[in-house]
C-alpha cells in the first residue's frame, strides 16, 4: 500500500467531516460536558447531533489505541416501546460489547467497522440489538483539560429482521483511561417487529482494555485502502446549484418528506447525497450510515450470485432446480428452476386466490403463518415452517408472479447447496459474493442477517432481506450492473445476462398470466409493471413520448434504487411503515423521481 493512497483515504474522510463541521458549528463540550461524560448521570433527552462532531476550533487529539468494554445498559426510548421483548430479547437494552479502535490522525478507526458485533451469549437477559461501528473522529476541546474526545457513528441492528437505527456515540480518553460511552440513535430505516418509530439514548459503563487486533501497520493500511476505494462524493446542494432552477424539486416524492431518510444520485461517477434530517439536527456522518433497506437485497444477493455463477460455471446454473438442492417436501420444487424463483414465479405458496388475469402479485403474501417462518431461528426450522404451510398453485412455474419471501430464501439455500457441490462443504454463498463480487468493486464489508444455528453459530445468509449497506455500497453495486458486470477490465458477472437486465426480454408481467399472454402490456398502458431476477420494471413515458421500462430495486415501503439508460442512478432510503393507506398506495412509485432525473439528464 503506497503512502499516497493512505493519505488520499484519510484526506477523504477528513474532507467529509470538515464539510459536516462547517454545517454543524456547535459546542460539543457544552452539549455534552466532560464532567457529564465522566459520570453516569442520565439525560432527559438526546442532545443536538453537533455534540458528536468536532467544532471548527477543535484541537489535535492524543493518539488512541485500545478496546472499549461496554457494559450492557438500559436505554431510554421516546416513545416508550409497546412490546419491547421479542423472542426473549429486550430492545430496551444496549448490548454489552467490546469494540476496538485506533486513531489515524484525526480519524477514529473501528477495527470491527462494518461488522455486526454482538454481546456474549452468556448474558442473562439478552439485548435484541447488535451494533455496527463506522469511521469517526478524535479531537480536543479547551474545556476538557488533559482529556481528548472521540465520537463515531454507530448503528443498532439485529439478526432477526432488517431494521437499522442510525446513531452516534462519544467518549473521553487520556493516559490509559476512558469515560463512559454516551450514545443516541436518532434516525432509522423501516421497522417491522417493533412497529413504532422511536429515538433511543443512554450511556454505558466503559473500561479500557489493550488492543488485540494484531499488526497495527496492516490495520492502518487496510483502513486507508478502504477510504481510498470510496466513490467520489458531493453534497446534494452542489447538484441543485448546477442544475436549472426547480429541476430537482420534490425529488423524494410522492413519499412525504417525514418518511425519507436520505436521497442520492450517482451522475458521471460522482455520488451526490442529501442531508438526513433527524429530530436533533442533521445526521453528521451521512456517508457512514448503514441502512436496513429490506427487499432491496432481492435485487442484489440473488442476481449477483446467479450472474457470478453463470460467469464462472456457465448460464446453465439458471435452469437448475430448487428441489434438487433443498430438502423441501413438495415435489413441484423439482420443476422450479433457479430463474423461476428469481422471477417470483415458482407457482408455490397456495395462500392466495386462483385469480391470475388480472393478477395481484401480493395475493397471499403475508399469510397467517408468515411470522412463524420469519421468526424461526435455524435453517431447519425455516424449512419446517415452509413445508408446514406451503402448497402448490395449479399453474406451472414461470407463468404467474406471486411475491414470496420464502421462495427467495429457498433460492438462497439452493444457491449455497450448489456452490457446496462444486467447491466443497465450507463454501458459503455470501462469502463468495464478498470475495468475488464486492471486494473487486471496492466494497470492504457486507453485514448480513443469517440463520441462528444451534450453539450460537451463524448459518445461511438470508437473500430475501437482511443486508446493511452504505450509500457507497449501493452505488457501486448499481454501477456494476450498469457496466454490464465488468470492473477495471475484469468480467465479474456474465456479460450477456447482465446486459439482459436492461431489456424487457424474458420479463414477467406483474398483473397478467404469462401462460395466456407473453406480450408486453399494450400501447397506452403506463401502469402495469414487469419483473425479472429481483428487479421491478416501471413503465415511464418521458420527453420522447416513447414508453420504456426502467429496472428498479425496491424494498418496503418506499426504498427505491433506479438504474437509468443514461447511466444515472437514483436512490431513496426510507422508514415508511406503518403509514396512512393513501400514502402507502403511492410510496413505492418512482415516477416523480424519474421525471426529476429526466429533467436533470434526459434519457
Amino acid at each position: 500500500m503506497s503512502i499516497r493512497r493512505k493519505s488520499v483515504g484519510v484526506g477523504l474522510l477528513l474532507a467529509i467531516a470538515a464539510a459536516g463541521a462547517a454545517a454543524w458549528a456547535g459546542p460539543p463540550g457544552k452539549l455534552l460536558p466532560g464532567d457529564l461524560l465522566r459520570s453516569d448521570r442520565p439525560l432527559a433527552s438526546p442532545v443536538d447531533n453537533a455534540a458528536y462532531l468536532p467544532p471548527p476550533d477543535a484541537g489535535t487529539a492524543e493518539p488512541f489505541s485500545g478496546t472499549l468494554k461496554m457494559a450492557q445498559s438500559t436505554m431510554r426510548t421516546l416513545p416508550v416501546l409497546d412490546k419491547p421483548v421479542i423472542d426473549g430479547r429486550d430492545a430496551r437494552l444496549f448490548p454489552g460489547v467490546r469494540l476496538e479502535f485506533f486513531s489515524m490522525g484525526a480519524v477514529l478507526v473501528p477495527v470491527d467497522r462494518g461488522a455486526m458485533v454482538r454481546e456474549p451469549s452468556s448474558t442473562k437477559v439478552p439485548s435484541y440489538w447488535q451494533v455496527i461501528p463506522q469511521f469517526g473522529r478524535v479531537w480536543k476541546e479547551k474545556g476538557d483539560g488533559e482529556w481528548s474526545r472521540a465520537a463515531f457513528p454507530l448503528m443498532l441492528v439485529n439478526d432477526t429482521e432488517n431494521h437499522a437505527h442510525q446513531g452516534l456515540a462519544t467518549f473521553l480518553y487520556r493516559h490509559g483511561a476512558v469515560s463512559g460511552l454516551r450514545f443516541q440513535f436518532i434516525q432509522q430505516t423501516t421497522p417491522y417487529l417493533i412497529p413504532q418509530h422511536f429515538v433511543v439514548w443512554g450511556s454505558a459503563h466503559t473500561t479500557l482494555e489493550p488492543a488485540t487486533g494484531g499488526d497495527g501497520a496492516a490495520l492502518r493500511a487496510a483502513a486507508a485502502a478502504e477510504l481510498a476505494d470510496r466513490m467520489p462524493t458531493r453534497p446534494w446542494s452542489e447538484l441543485v446549484k448546477s442544475a436549472p432552477p426547480g429541476v430537482l424539486d420534490g425529488f423524494g416524492a410522492p413519499l412525504a418528506p417525514q418518511w425519507v431518510v436520505l436521497t442520492a444520485i450517482v451522475r458521471d461517477g460522482t455520488l451526490y447525497y442529501s442531508d438526513s434530517a433527524t429530530p436533533y439536527g442533521k445526521y453528521p456522518y451521512p456517508l457512514e450510515m448503514r441502512f436496513g433497506p429490506r427487499s432491496i437485497l432481492k435485487s442484489i444477493g440473488v442476481p449477483l450470485a446467479l450472474l457470478r455463477l453463470a460467469q464462472v460455471y456457465g448460464p446453465f446454473v439458471l435452469n437448475l432446480k430448487i428441489g434438487d438442492y433443498v430438502p423441501v417436501a413438495d415435489p413441484k420444487y423439482r420443476r422450479v428452476r433457479f430463474i423461476d424463483a428469481a422471477d417470483m414465479a415458482t407457482g408455490m405458496g397456495g395462500a392466495g386466490t386462483l385469480h391470475t388475469n388480472p393478477n395481484d402479485v401480493y395475493d397471499g403474501y403475508l399469510d397467517p403463518h408468515y411470522d412463524e417462518w420469519y421468526l424461526a431461528h435455524s435453517q431447519a426450522d425455516k424449512l419446517r415452517e415452509i413445508d408446514a404451510h406451503n402448497s402448490p398453485y395449479p399453474w406451472e412455474p414461470g407463468t404467474v408472479m406471486r411475491y414470496r419471501d420464502h421462495d427467495f430464501y429457498l433460492l438462497g439455500a439452493a444457491l449455497e447447496a450448489f456452490l457446496k457441490s462444486v467447491r466443497g462443504p465450507d463454501a458459503d454463498i455470501w462469502e463468495m459474493l464478498r470475495n468475488e463480487v464486492f471486494a473487486p468493486i471496492g466494497i470492504h464489508h457486507a453485514p448480513i442477517v443469517r440463520t441462528r444455528e444451534p450453539g450460537g453459530k451463524d448459518g445461511l445468509a438470508w437473500l430475501c432481506a437482511g443486508y446493511y449497506p452504505t450509500l457507497d455500497d449501493l452505488a457501486k453495486i448499481a454501477t456494476l450492473y450498469q457496466d454490464r458486470g465488468a470492473r477495471g477490465g475484469r468480467q465479474i458477472l456474465d456479460a450477456n445476462l447482465t446486459a439482459a437486465l436492461f431489456s424487457t426480454d424474458n420479463t414477467l408481467r406483474q398483473n397478467s398470466d404469462m401462460a395466456l399472454d407473453q406480450r408486453l402490456p399494450p400501447d397506452g398502458d403506463d401502469r402495469e409493471m414487469l419483473y425479472k431476477m429481483g428487479f421491478h420494471y416501471y413503465p415511464y413515458v418521458g420527453r420522447s413520448g416513447k414508453r420504456i421500462y426502467v429496472p428498479t430495486m425496491r424494498g418496503s415501503t418506499g426504498n427505491l434504487i433506479t438504474l437509468y439508460p443514461n447511466r444515472v442512478i437514483s436512490m431513496r432510503l426510507t422508514k415508511a411503515w406503518p403509514m396512512p393507506k393513501a400514502e402507502a398506495e403511492t410510496a413505492d412509485s418512482p415516477t416523480l423521481i424519474m421525471t426529476a432525473v429526466d429533467r436533470l439528464t434526459p434519457f
